[in-house]
């Protein structure tokens, strides 16, 4: 494997935000426990995640001499005090629609950047105004597919920005890599971010 960027993630969203500023990673998911410890809170919880994704990746590329970046990722929803998962199943959706349509929810994600034996970190936080999803369209929206794997069982570039009133922050975060701090991520650690 060359040196380069390598984003610590599965996630198809994340290499297309990041391909939208002009930054080609190569994906490398981490395995790791994503289970909430007792009284993390939400951005520690988060935070934790993407630092363990990236170290995680980088010991893998521990034999790669030439300069490797490594970008994680973690993001969750937090309503009312709780964390909002990704849904088990159609009900477990519906009582998050419900969480989120009467309390005030924040997205939260954790980013990470290992490079050159060193971790920088920060957590990016955005408020979301959600309308609610009306009853007779939750089936429908849930046979789409978008909510299955996304924590807060919605996705805001996808149909469910038919029932977002509107954001204050970060509209990247909100889809899963909050572009304007990763970038400034990449740059203190001295990624060419313009070719």
């Amino acid at each position: 494997m060359p040196g380069g960027l390598y984003l610590a993630s599965a996630s198809p969203r994340r290499a297309d935000l990041l391909r939208q500023i002009g930054i080609t990673a190569r994906c490398l998911p981490a395995d790791v426990d994503e289970s909430l410890q007792a009284g993390e809170s939400a951005s520690d919880y988060v935070l934790r995640l993407a630092k363990a994704k990236a170290e995680t990746v980088a010991a893998r590329l521990a034999h790669i001499h030439e300069p490797i970046w490594v970008l994680a990722a973690d993001t969750t929803v937090v309503s009312g005090g709780e964390i909002l998962a990704k849904p088990e199943n159609f009900a477990d959706a519906q009582r998050i629609w419900r969480h989120l349509t009467a309390n005030d929810h924040r997205v939260l994600t954790g980013i990470a950047l290992w490079h050159a034996g060193k971790t920088a970190y920060c957590v990016v936080s955005t408020r979301v105004d959600f309308a609610g999803i009306p009853e007779a369209d939750q089936k429908a929206y849930w046979d789409t597919g978008e909510p299955q794997d996304k924590a807060g069982a919605y996705a805001i570039q996808g149909r469910a920005a038919l029932y977002i009133r509107g954001i204050e922050g970060s509209y990247s975060n909100v889809v899963g890599l909050p572009l304007a701090e990763t970038a400034a991520l990449l740059r203190d650690a001295n990624f060419p971010l313009w070719p």
